[in-house]
């Protein structure tokens, strides 16, 4: 299994991996405008690989079996001034 990877223009680190190059039939038409134009990373064999970076190689290839795409959205970034705050039992008052 060979997929096309397209990073989002508007929304930083977000990749979009969809089953052929330049086919984004089966993504709604809302995720596309609100990805943005994507541009092409890279095709991606799946099949040769036991692992990606940040997403769950199984959850792709499934989603892309059912669903025709997998958006990859970069995870929540952590205030670490929060946590430490709560590591330390300040509660600010």
């Amino acid at each position: 299994m060979i997929c096309a990877v397209y990073k989002s223009r508007l929304k930083a680190d977000s990749y979009l991996f969809v089953e052929k190059r330049n086919e984004f039939e089966r993504v709604p038409e809302a995720l596309m405008e609100m990805f943005g134009a994507p541009t092409l990373v890279m095709m991606l064999p799946l099949s040769k690989r036991d692992h990606l970076g940040f997403a769950d190689i199984n959850k792709v290839k499934s989603e892309l079996l059912n669903k025709g795409y997998y958006l990859q959205v970069p995870p929540p970034k952590v205030n670490l001034l929060e946590e430490h705050k709560k590591a330390i039992g300040y509660s600010g008052k």
